[in-house]
């Protein structure tokens, strides 16, 4: 546990002494300055809502929308910039205890924006048509992600997490039509049940310990005085939100049918941003668990790689393959952090940063090859033969999911089974040995499905027919490429990402 580099560990050394009035306001004020780029998403929030109302009426509906868009990707970009700008501002509290700004928190933005970015450029490439509001809503989720990446206690990490799923279930249920919005309702549905979970943990963990602030080591000691059924009990409760927003088991059954509902670009963004924000909350939360906490949280994880790739095994519709792969992936994610160690938590941020470039990849080049379609296995039969670098790039981007080299698919997994490895090395828990087996084995039975789409884009008959042909634009294969070299070039040369990650 001492040897988990998180922020628990750094900020209780730097806890501000008690402050006055005037020291609170002063303090206040500054607070202010390390939030910028999170003060710019609601500006530019309240400007998209109001020039949304005003030309709503517009007939020039078109040329409305890409003007919005644009200023949604100018907006975007500047809000990337003040956020690298946050780099050098030392790591230090925001409204103590509420918030925290560190490394780890700005390359976690870094992500979450990079997924904005590729979203909008996901949106224009393949011309979608979202209703007035998505753009709006979209600025909220990402503000609501930056603050979660942020959080320090208990409340302002449960409200984020109302902020991003409220969106989010609106996100889902904005296209007009029936499967929307019984998607959007099942959502809520299971949203509201882990919320509430969520937030009768957090009573039961302020009744042990008096504190919710995961920075006091008041935490820790009142979670270790107590029976550790008690604690973990507690513990697991209050992990509710955050193992709903990962997919993990048991609040994993919505996530099939939010995936099949959702428009692909929306599917896409959801599928990689909230867990990447999730995962440094996780992270965070470790240093202030008992160690019973850990074999519970790692039985979460293999459960879920087991019942993902098990799931995915009968599909027949694209996305809701990728909805089970998100469950196992997750897994993988989670084993990271059941290390608790520094090898552990890096390999764990790695992954993360390689599956939100591969997950990207794999729903733009699903939707490039078939726009704007419901996606299904059959559809995709011989579209290989006539789309060769698409479906190239496509097969390289499930191969790096698949765990093969030579992608950053592969890298990642070898660091996570390699920390799981080392972990078992120096505690000697049965369980790590049980976690390392049940993971390797989930890799070999994923590659069952991951190579049925190149399967049928290569060894099919094309129909005759399509139903949807394939967009054939120079941007389009454009990307395709640039990220079949990115998943390629992180395999030969990981160092790219992992310096920046040692370095927090």
């Amino acid at each position: 546990m001492d040897s988990l580099p998180s922020l628990c560990t750094f900020a209780k050394k730097i806890v501000p002494a008690p402050l006055d009035l005037n020291e609170q306001l002063l303090h206040i004020r500054q607070s202010l300055t390390g939030i910028l780029p999170e003060i710019f998403l609601m500006l530019l929030f309240c400007v998209i809502l109001l020039a949304e109302l005003i030309l709503i009426k517009s007939p020039k509906r078109k040329q409305v929308a890409n003007i919005l868009h644009g200023i949604c990707v100018a907006g975007a970009l500047i809000t990337f910039v003040l956020v690298c700008c946050q780099w050098d501002s030392g790591a230090s509290f925001r409204f103590y205890p509420l918030l925290f700004l560190d490394h780890q928190a700005i390359f976690f933005k870094l992500l979450i924006l990079s997924a904005w970015l590729f979203t909008l450029m996901h949106v224009r490439l393949l011309k979608y048509d979202f209703p007035p509001e998505f753009n709006a809503i979209l600025i909220v989720t990402v503000a609501g992600l930056h603050l979660l990446v942020m959080s320090t206690h208990l409340l302002t990490i449960y409200l984020c997490i109302e902020l991003v799923s409220i969106c989010s279930y609106l996100l889902v249920a904005l296209q007009p039509n029936r499967k929307a919005a019984e998607g959007g309702i099942k959502y809520l549905l299971f949203g509201a049940t882990s919320s509430a979970v969520m937030l009768y943990g957090i009573s039961l963990v302020y009744g042990l310990t008096a504190t919710m602030n995961i920075t006091d080591p008041g935490l820790y000691s009142g979670l270790m005085a107590n029976e550790p059924v008690v604690s973990v009990t507690a513990m697991v409760m209050l992990l509710g939100g955050l193992l709903f927003k990962l997919s993990l088991v048991p609040f994993h059954v919505w996530t099939p049918d939010v995936y099949e509902a959702a428009p692909t670009p929306l599917v896409s963004f959801l599928s990689v941003a909230p867990k990447a924000a999730v995962l440094l909350v996780v992270i965070r939360l470790t240093t202030a668990l008992p160690d019973p906490y850990f074999p519970v949280l790692g039985g979460i994880a293999l459960i879920s790689i087991t019942m993902g790739n098990v799931g995915a095994l009968w599909q027949r519709n694209a996305r809701r393959l990728m909805a089970y792969s998100s469950i196992a992936q997750a897994g993988y994610l989670i084993i990271g952090v059941t290390v608790a160690s520094k090898l552990g938590f890096e390999s764990a941020v790695f992954y993360v940063a390689a599956y939100l470039i591969v997950n990207l990849a794999v729903f733009f080049l699903i939707d490039l090859l078939q726009p704007r379609s419901s996606a299904n296995l059959a559809d995709f039969e011989g579209l290989g033969r006539n789309n060769v670098l698409v479906a190239a790039a496509l097969t390289v981007a499930l191969i790096a999911l698949a765990g093969l080299p030579p992608t950053v698919g592969f890298t990642a997994k070898l660091l996570i089974f390699s920390a799981l490895w080392d972990g078992y090395q120096h505690q000697e828990s049965t369980w790590m040995l049980w976690l390392l087996i049940g993971g390797i084995l989930n890799a070999a039975v994923a590659l069952a499905y991951y190579l049925r789409l190149p399967y049928l884009l290569f060894f099919k008959e094309e129909k005759d027919l399509p139903l949807i042909p394939a967009m054939d634009t120079f941007s389009g294969k454009t990307m395709a490429l640039g990220l079949t070299l990115l998943i390629l070039g992180l395999f030969a040369r990981p160092e790219w990402l992992m310096n920046w990650i040692s370095a927090f």
